[in-house]
């Protein structure tokens, strides 16, 4: 298993012109799997579709190591908002 950062794209609410963005993490054996993994993440309106995927193995140097902790109800990913 491994992590994924997936770039989704899907419409915006409102009957406005343009697409709505999300990036969301899933862990998956390959990139076929995280796409649809990431699609079930969707938290926009309408159907979305992955602009991109990559498999994350290391950051800045940092190895990235996952180990399992129980369900997706500890699943708990922090945003800080800019705005």
């Amino acid at each position: 298993m491994h992590l994924y950062a997936a770039f989704l794209g899907g419409p915006i609410a409102g009957g406005r012109m343009g697409e709505d963005h999300e990036v969301v993490f899933v862990v998956a054996e390959d990139g076929p799997a995280a796409k649809s993994a990431a699609k079930a993440k969707w938290g926009g309106t309408g159907r979305c579709h992955v602009d991109a995927v990559q498999r994350v193995d290391m950051v800045d140097g940092y190895s990235v190591r996952l180990d399992a902790t129980g369900g997706s109800a500890t699943d708990v990913t922090l945003l800080d908002n800019y705005n």
